[in-house]
């Protein structure tokens, strides 16, 4: 066990049925559509982006299941950064109702950045929240205490800049380098 896996484990109690973390497939889409919707955080995307999100980001994504094949309860959606493909974006982060409290999240996000990492070379992470939402920022505040990052803030988009109302800020968040 590492330290961050020890760290993860003492902050938050072990689920009564430890969830298995893996890819997205097609068949998900629809799942984590729900689960954003139902959320009450998050900006709901198309359905069809779901469904695109699990077979084209299927890689730099994760969903957990409680049991093999069965829907999933909770998912990361991200991707590598075009003009900096040693980060990962992190676009949206949910948990199912009846699965949250217990550390899912924050599992989810060590374990698909342990893959990524393995897989591409990715030093850090960057991702936005907007003022206010505390669950996030704390997600990702412990995400960064338990691989020892560093984290740096800036509004990436401001309010005037969303065309279609009333919106607020997007605060970036970027974490790293990160520490095996």
């Amino acid at each position: 066990m590492t330290a961050a896996q020890a760290d993860l484990q003492a902050e938050f109690p072990k689920m009564p049925e430890e969830p298995r973390i893996d890819r997205p497939v097609v068949a998900d889409g629809a799942a984590l559509w729900r689960m954003a919707r139902d959320s009450g955080a998050l900006d709901l995307n198309s359905s069809y982006s779901y469904l695109l999100w699990c077979r084209d980001f299927a890689g730099t994504s994760a969903v957990a299941r409680t049991e093999p094949g069965g829907p999933p309860v909770g998912f990361v959606t991200a991707y590598l950064r075009p003009d900096r493909p040693r980060t990962l974006l992190v676009w949206q982060v949910a948990v199912d109702a009846a699965h949250r409290g217990r550390g899912l999240a924050g599992r989810l996000l060590d374990a698909l950045t342990a893959r990524v990492a393995d897989e591409h070379g990715v030093t850090g992470i960057e991702t936005t929240i907007t003022p206010g939402n505390t669950a996030s920022e704390r997600l990702f505040l412990s995400y960064a205490r338990r691989h020892g990052a560093a984290v740096e803030r800036d509004v990436l988009f401001g309010t005037r800049q969303f065309p279609d109302g009333p919106h607020e800020p997007e605060v970036l968040y970027r974490i790293g380098p990160l520490s095996a």
